[in-house]
């Protein structure tokens, strides 16, 4: 089964890019909207910063978002094994 490919403009930090997915438009347009805060946030608190190393400083808290989060996933996948676990013997 083919996936249909989206082709989506979206702009970030004022430049528009354009984004080839599988994923339906309104999604990817979230995605980027959530990028383009998050840069925002970061370039009023660091505003000397060049736009790439903004972008890579928006990259590593956005690595570290989803690196805590997988952290939190993990743990509570254990949680619900051992309780499992727990419960059957």
């Amino acid at each position: 089964m083919k996936n249909n490919i989206n082709k989506v403009t979206v702009e970030i930090f004022n430049e528009e890019y354009t984004v080839k997915g599988t994923e339906n438009p309104e999604y990817i347009q979230m995605l980027a909207a959530y990028v383009d805060r998050r840069m925002k946030m970061i370039q009023q608190r660091n505003p000397n910063l060049s736009n790439t190393k903004l972008a890579v400083l928006t990259a590593l808290n956005l690595a570290d978002e989803l690196n805590k989060l997988q952290e939190d996933y993990d743990e509570l996948v254990k949680a619900l094994e051992e309780e499992k676990k727990n419960r059957m013997g």
